[in-house]
């Protein structure tokens, strides 16, 4: 009998994720992208990077310190996880530096320079120079350190140059110059980008008059920056947060990156203030040290051309019509963002806000970024007498801040604003409207996969669902009553909803499809797999030769391809353009057979958060949704498949190339050209290759 609890059946979640990122690293190193396509790979590598030292390694160095020894299905111990992740990191840190190098000789041939302040030609020096004491010497930060000028603070993801100095009298003095964000990563002239610790760094002698630099190296320190908010005990749950937050940038430091050919001494005197593990110091040789800020040169409209087009999406029949509730009391509407636009998204919540039957908005927001349309829609829906009440998640990791700001403008406004439940994260995408159509109230819903934000539905894929169904919107009016007052009842009769329904729906549909064999076929697509209870599930329909397919962007701790346990399973991912970032479920024999989801497969999404889970009761969107997995199923260029040794591998590339994201820019144009039709034919085509194989 099989046991589905041996950590032999599972991969550990933070090395699935590293070979994730280590996906995105890949994309920068195809030379058959744009240069500047490449290095916003690296950008995104970078960041990614960033936040998972800041949350999942500090959280590990904290399971360690508290002698925590197993942490999940694999059961690795901290320490061991902690171990594996720094060589794999170090290991990869090469690979990043070719990879940028060979970036730099692709952007020279363009005519586009990343170089140091001491390699350039003397008239730039001079333009420099101009620069640097109009625009850096005034805001940047020499600190003294000796008896009198202790060790300075430093704020999480600090960026700067550490000095050693000397004066006339041979008095040795160590000290630091901080670079405020505020100041460009690079100061460009014209098409050269010139990192500005290098130009700081040529003029330590006149930010520290009388002295004499001995050694300086550029320096970047990350911090714990997991937040624990004893909810329960919060009397004012924003005042608490913004607590947080500022606790943030105290955390304890938990890597610490340097230039390559920094000096042993300053280091050493760095690290005796710092105190972090040696094997949590990395060192960058050309690579410059906070790589997410790549993004300004990747940003730089005159270099348009070295980046992939920018794709205009285009809105569809029927809601590029003036009257989108119309549309939708007509029919529902499916769109896959983000080559079918968002903007109808944006357009439901503004035409509802001055609509003056409208009698309540009602949604939750996640993530709506800094200037959003739909919240200033909902300030104006309040001034027009609309009730508006709004669930905005502050606990939104790294967007709290910006949720706050937009928390404070609601309720100043007159909005009905609730903070999210205690204990549990609200990430449900609903928005739901309630209009008076003569006697009577007819309610009409946004369901999603992704957030509320306009700039990252241009580059994420995402799932939008309009329907004004009433067995839905009866559901949506007793999700938010939950959300708003006291319930114990929290299932829901057509949605579903987590903690309660998701999970056990999705086990009894992987059950039930299991039950024809190899003639059943299930699809699940999500950002990752992680959830024992799903993949235990998942093994026990493999052995019933059930087909599987898993499209996982990111962390997948099942291991396929396991003999009498997961031979049906394949787990493919895919890392393109976009960011992969629905979470759609397909089930061949059951009467719905489409899903979409707010939830990710994991515990934290399935058991720990405020998840909506939408059956697809519309059989042509339901189709719309199977042939997008099922041409994902054929990609050939974006695609990679998870080995049982945990590796991934590129899908080889045979026959006619198939670039699922580039054909489904090209068919989304297409399809408006074929009223009444779901695909163009050549999707069908590859469609079918799957469904034959």
């Amino acid at each position: 009998m099989i046991d589905f609890n041996s950590p032999e059946l599972y991969f550990n979640r933070e090395l699935s994720w590293l070979r994730f990122n280590s996906r995105v690293l890949a994309m920068a190193q195809d030379s058959g992208l744009p240069p500047l396509e490449r290095l916003k790979f690296i950008a995104i590598y970078g960041t990614n990077l960033d936040e998972f030292y800041m949350i999942r390694v500090a959280g590990l160095g904290a399971l360690y310190k508290a002698r925590v020894q197993k942490t999940g299905a694999d059961q690795l111990t901290p320490q061991e996880q902690l171990e594996a992740i720094r060589e794999y990191l170090h290991s990869e840190r090469g690979i990043a530096e070719q990879c940028y190098n060979d970036i730099l000789s692709e952007l020279y041939a363009h005519g586009v320079t990343i170089q140091s302040f001491h390699t350039l030609h003397q008239d730039q020096k001079k333009e420099i120079e101009i620069y640097f004491f109009e625009q850096i010497y005034p805001v940047i930060i020499p600190i003294a350190i000796d008896a009198t000028h202790p060790f300075p603070h430093l704020n999480n993801l600090s960026f700067g140059l550490a000095v050693t100095l000397v004066d006339d009298h041979d008095n040795i003095k160590h000290g630091f110059i901080r670079i405020p964000r505020i100041l460009p990563r690079f100061v460009q002239l014209g098409h050269t980008f010139v990192p500005v610790e290098s130009i700081v760094e040529n003029y330590i002698g006149d930010i520290f008059l009388g002295f004499t630099k001995l050694a300086s190296t550029p320096f970047r320190v990350t911090r714990n920056a997991d937040m624990a908010i004893e909810e329960e005990e919060a009397d004012d749950f924003l005042e608490i947060l913004e607590e947080g937050l500022r606790a943030r940038n105290k955390g304890s430091i938990v890597r610490l990156e340097l230039a390559k050919d920094a000096d042993n001494d300053l280091v050493n005197f760095l690290n005796a203030h710092i105190n972090v593990e040696n094997e949590d110091i990395y060192y960058y040789d050309t690579l410059p040290l906070s790589m997410g800020r790549f993004w300004q040169i990747v940003g730089d409209k005159s270099l348009s051309h070295l980046i992939l087009p920018t794709y205009t999406p285009k809105t569809p029949s029927p809601l590029d019509g003036e009257d989108i509730f119309a549309a939708i009391e007509k029919q529902d509407v499916l769109l896959n963002h983000p080559y079918d636009s968002f903007e109808p998204v944006v357009k439901f919540i503004q035409q509802a806000s001055s609509d003056r039957d409208t009698v309540a908005i009602r949604m939750t927001l996640y993530r709506v970024g800094p200037d959003s349309p739909i919240v200033e829609a909902l300030i104006s829906a309040v001034r027009h007498g609309i009730q508006v009440t709004v669930l905005v998640e502050l606990k939104a990791r790294f967007d709290e801040e910006n949720n706050l700001i937009w928390t404070k403008a609601l309720e100043e406004a007159g909005a009905h604003v609730v903070y999210g439940i205690p204990g549990l994260k609200v990430h449900a995408k609903i928005a739901q409207v309630i209009k008076r159509k003569g006697t009577v109230l007819k309610s009409y819903l946004h369901l999603a996969t992704g957030n509320y934000n306009p700039s990252t539905a241009k580059i994420y894929t995402d799932i939008s669902y309009f329907t004004a169904k009433s067995q839905f919107s009866k559901d949506a009016t007793r999700f938010f009553h939950f959300l708003t007052g006291f319930s114990t009842h929290t299932e829901l009769d057509c949605l579903y909803m987590s903690p309660t329904q998701i999970k056990p729906k999705l086990i009894a549909l992987i059950a039930e499809e299991s039950r024809h064999g190899a003639e059943g076929h299930i699809v699940l697509k999500a950002n990752a797999l992680v959830d024992s209870g799903i993949i235990k599930a998942l093994y026990q329909a493999s052995q019933s030769g059930t087909k599987i397919d898993l499209i996982i962007r990111g962390i997948c701790c099942l291991k396929p391809g396991i003999k009498d346990i997961s031979e049906t399973i394949h787990v493919y991912s895919l890392v393109g353009k976009y960011l992969e970032h629905p979470r759609l479920y397909y089930f061949k024999h059951d009467p719905v057979k489409c899903y979409i989801a707010s939830a990710d497969l994991m515990s934290r999404n399935l058991v720990h958060r405020i998840e909506l889970m939408t059956p697809i009761l519309d059989a042509d969107l339901a189709l719309r949704i199977e042939q997008i997995l099922l041409l994902q199923l054929t990609d050939n260029t974006l695609r990679w498949e998870l080995t049982q040794d945990g590796n991934y591998n590129k899908v080889p590339l045979t026959g006619e190339a198939i670039n699922s994201q580039s054909i489904l820019e090209d068919s989304t144009a297409k399809t408006y050209l074929k009223k009444g039709k779901t695909t163009p034919d050549y999707i069908e085509r590859l469609v079918n290759r799957v469904l034959k194989e």
